[in-house]
């Protein structure tokens, strides 16, 4: 079965923005109707991206780049939640929500960043409000499952956007690889800790959690 690919606007620095109209041999006169946008910034655009976006997608600014992504697959989001089930249910105090869909705002290599991880673990009440993009001050976790089109940013990219913004654990369930890598203790653009195990496996959670996954039907 094919995959839909993400639409990526690699760098995006304020190039012109045509409609369905444009001329092709570049001859048309000023009177065209045609917006011009050659002085759009990259945040400017990652907004009219995000208001052109179907329902479901994801629009997404890290590291200075565009992504538009479809929804994700039956098996990704299976995942999805059986994970989000068992950090609920291995949390005695009742203290820990699980998210879904939140746009958190991480520092970037553009003015800033907007990432909508999986998975976002956070006490109650850190995203009660009508913001669209939310500061990461309270996050305990954020939690990425790899499709084909989304796993090197995954990998790399988002790995410096969660670092910098202090989240102590960044849970990366590579489909692809068939492993699982547990960041913690954020420094700068990176962790100081990744260990990787294979699917399959018990994984243990690092501070602030303190507890083990199952990750057998991962």
């Amino acid at each position: 079965m094919a995959v839909a690919e993400p639409i990526i606007m690699p760098g995006y620095q304020g190039e012109a923005i045509h409609g369905p109209y444009d001329d092709p041999d570049g001859d048309s006169d000023a009177d065209s109707g045609v917006p011009d946008n050659s002085d759009t910034s990259v945040e400017a655009a990652f907004e009219l991206f995000g208001a052109a976006a179907p329902r479901g997608w994801r629009v997404e600014l890290i590291e200075g780049e565009i992504y538009v992504t479809p929804p994700a697959n039956g098996e990704h989001e299976e995942i999805v939640s059986r994970l989000n089930r068992q950090i609920i249910r291995k949390d005695p105090d009742d203290f820990l929500f699980t998210y879904t869909g939140i746009g958190l705002t991480v520092p970037g290599a553009s003015k800033t960043g907007h990432v909508i991880p999986d998975l976002v673990v956070a006490p109650e009440g850190s995203f009660d409000d009508e913001k669209q993009w939310h500061d990461t001050q309270t996050v305990l976790l954020v939690a990425e499952v790899t499709s084909p089109g989304t796993a090197d940013r995954d990998r790399e990219k988002k790995i410096r956007g969660y670092a910098r913004a202090g989240i102590p654990v960044y849970l990366l369930i590579d489909r692809e690889e068939a492993e699982i890598t547990i960041y913690s203790e954020p420094s700068g653009d990176d962790y100081a800790q990744a260990p990787k195990c294979k699917i399959g496996l018990t994984v243990p959670l690092p501070a602030p959690f303190g507890f083990e996954l199952d990750t057998t039907k991962f």
